[in-house]
């Protein structure tokens, strides 16, 4: 019987899910991260959910695996050596990089630039010259290369990166280089910044192949272990990694190119999200993923996320196709301080991580966080994760109150302005993605998950207008669920840069037809049936001498049959919409692109029927807990117990295995037929 697993490493804990192909059980757990060695989380956590499933750990096929890996070794520094050949007379192109300062006026006068992660002293340059044509100037010298890369490997280069300046139109010298580095040095990993990024724009394609070595070796490593491990453990499964815009790639894929799974964490809670709103009937939503240690918000347009074609690690933006999350210090661990010169409470972005974590977790944490605001107010239960831990509650208590006897206030006061400073910097979050780039929150749900989301959502929602707030089954997993109903995702792009009155939309056609062929024919090499193949096309488009660009989707019939007005009248609403105004001038194609999907596992989701309006059958307690400056008798419901058409009048606790919902004063909760929860106003309920 084949089964195949979801596996999400977060910060505090690794959520997983197991999912039976041929009857469509699911079963969930999650277990404590390891941060050390993020493996033995998994490991754990395999051999936990095969106890619950009673089934051999052989038994799972294919395991889905969204990893933070590559993300962690950038943030910390914890990357490889990485030398760089680049054409003769651009040596300095990662310290030149772009007029970018932080802040308003005199920022550069404080900015602490970071260097480059690759240094000047092991850059190298090739004596050659390829023209934005593709044509060759100046032919490479091998001879003075493979001194180069001798000079460079005594220094102890860990990785090699080649980014020759117009390699985008034409890759024959980096692929010669390439071929020579492995040549003389077989064990070095050599990335071509053409084969990572086919893109115009040299700064931005030679950083996102040199990010892509310096996490490369780690990121080898940690895939090699966890192989290793799995076969150790009696798995023989086929392991996919997740991509940073929800697509998947292969192990080897992984292994060659991690730059592309640098968001693979957050972009595995959006599709999730998106699955489970989307069965429900709401295709426009924003999504709230609340963990131990940072909030990631997204915005989905009909039934579809938004995918950047830029994201932005550390400080360096990396050139890989993300879906377009935010992510700001705020999870349950982040921490509430006062800082002396201001004597005014602070929330995060430092958090007490897993270890030793809030102050409740009783692992010697004493600082007071977010976690421990929700345990003083009541509105988090003593026991968690279905009773496997137990929190402390006089500890939570004790951190809280020291912070409140800094503010003159009561711990009851003290928590709730922890939990208020929290919840606005999410609702800010929020605006970042809908209202600075067009969009009414108002008109989209909100759909919440992770392990602290369902807690703080009705607030957040209160605070934008986004109504119903959604709250999956099972919200703090809901990673490992998108991981397994994403699809296989692969791009190939050329670059253009004409103006549309260049280019007949046949040339535009027959260059969509090149690319097309190019993703088929991974799709076939990746053994993707073709009744689960598609492939869609889209076209970076600019007002010509405009310095970015905005993708544009259309198909190869709109284009036969409109010509390119139809391009131009996307771009000019897409750009209105985000703007708030379009020029009349030439619009100019930057990029083509191809962009090929290989359908993944077709998950269903457990429906029940209608059920009658009371859940006194699910109430399992009762306790005064305080809302807003009052204490108020409130019911707390089991959500394993709630049935469709159930409806909760707030205030209500609705506790599960892996996260708690707070449904506040004045709204109503009610449970859909695929057992979310649906939070609404009281008043504006039928």
């Amino acid at each position: 019987m084949p089964y195949k697993l979801g596996v999400d490493v977060g910060g505090t804990f690794t959520d997983l899910v197991l999912f039976d192909e041929s009857t469509g059980r699911q079963v969930r757990t999650k277990t404590p991260s390891t941060p050390a060695d993020p493996s033995v989380g998994v490991l754990n956590g395999i051999a936990k959910i095969c106890r619950l499933a009673g089934i051999a750990p052989a038994e799972i096929t294919h395991i889905m695996h969204g990893t933070t890996v590559a993300t962690n070794a950038v943030l910390e520094g914890k990357g490889a050596t990485v030398g760089l050949i680049t054409t003769e007379g651009f040596k300095q192109i990662l310290h030149l990089a772009r007029s970018w300062t932080p802040g308003p006026l005199a920022g550069w006068i404080i900015m602490v630039k970071p260097d480059p992660p690759a240094a000047l002293e092991h850059t190298r340059e090739a004596k050659e010259r390829i023209d934005t044509r593709g044509h060759i100037v100046r032919p490479l010298d091998e001879e003075a290369l493979r001194h180069e890369l001798r000079a460079l490997v005594a220094q102890g280069i860990e990785a090699l990166t080649v980014a020759l300046i117009n390699s985008y139109a034409n890759p024959v010298h980096e692929k010669r280089i390439k071929a020579i580095a492995q040549e003389l040095f077989p064990d070095l990993p050599v990335t071509a910044s053409a084969e990572v990024l086919p893109e115009f724009r040299e700064y931005e394609r030679a950083l996102t192949a040199v990010m892509n070595s310096y996490v490369r070796p780690t990121v080898s490593r940690y895939m090699h272990n966890f192989a290793r491990q799995l076969a150790a453990h009696g798995l023989n499964a086929d392991v996919n990694i997740l991509r940073s815009d929800a697509g998947l790639m292969t192990l080897r894929m992984a292994q060659e190119r991690p730059v592309y799974a640098v968001m693979s964490g957050p972009a595995g809670g959006v599709a999730g999200a998106l699955f489970v709103a989307t069965a429900a009937g709401f295709r426009d939503i924003l999504t709230l993923d609340m963990g131990g240690t940072s909030t990631d918000v997204a915005l989905c347009q009909d039934g579809q996320q938004t995918i950047a074609r830029e994201t932005t690690l550390g400080y360096f933006p990396i050139k890989v196709p993300s879906v377009d999350v935010r992510s700001i210090g705020a999870g349950g661990g982040s921490i509430a301080h006062v800082p002396e010169i201001t004597n005014a409470l602070r929330v995060g972005p430092q958090s007490a991580g897993a270890d030793p974590g809030p102050a409740c977790y009783g692992k010697g944490g004493t600082e007071a966080t977010v976690t421990d605001a929700n345990v003083v107010l009541g509105h988090l239960p003593p026991r968690l994760l279905g009773g496997e831990m137990t929190l402390d509650e006089a500890a939570a208590r004790e951190a809280v109150a020291r912070i409140g006897r800094k503010l003159g206030l009561d711990v009851y006061r003290a928590a709730q302005g922890i939990l208020d400073i929290v919840n606005e910097n999410m609702h800010g979050a929020l605006r970042l993605v809908s209202v600075q780039r067009g969009y009414d929150p108002r008109r989209f749900a909100l759909v919440a998950f992770g392990g602290a989301g369902p807690l703080h959502a009705n607030a957040v929602a209160n605070l934008i207008g986004s109504f119903p707030v959604i709250i999956p089954p099972a919200p703090g997993i809901l990673c490992a669920t998108g991981d397994i109903c994403c699809d296989y995702r692969e791009e190939f792009a050329r670059t253009v840069i004409r103006t549309l009155d260049q280019l007949s939309p046949s040339e535009i056609i027959a260059i969509f037809q090149d690319l097309g062929a190019e993703a088929a024919g991974w799709l076939e090499r990746e053994g993707i049936p073709r009744t689960q193949q598609q492939i869609f096309y889209n076209a970076d488009m600019r007002y010509f001498r405009q310095g970015y660009e905005l993708p544009i989707t259309v198909t190869l019939e709109e284009l036969q049959t409109h010509g390119t007005g139809i391009l131009v009248e996307r771009f000019h609403a897409l750009h209105e919409q985000l703007y708030r105004f379009r020029l009349d001038v030439d619009c100019e194609i930057v990029n083509l692109r191809a962009v090929a999907l290989g359908k993944g596992v077709s998950l269903t989701l457990p429906q029940g029927e209608l059920d009658g309006p009371s859940p006194a059958h699910a109430l399992s307690d009762e306790h005064r807990i305080y809302f807003d400056g009052r204490f108020l008798t409130t019911p707390i419901y089991e959500r394993a117990k709630l049935r469709p058409g159930n409806r909760m009048a707030g205030p209500a606790i609705v506790t599960e295995m892996d996260s708690t919902t707070v449904i506040l004063p004045g709204f109503i909760g009610e449970v859909d037929r695929y057992f979310n929860i649906l939070i609404k106003p009281a008043s504006s309920r039928a």
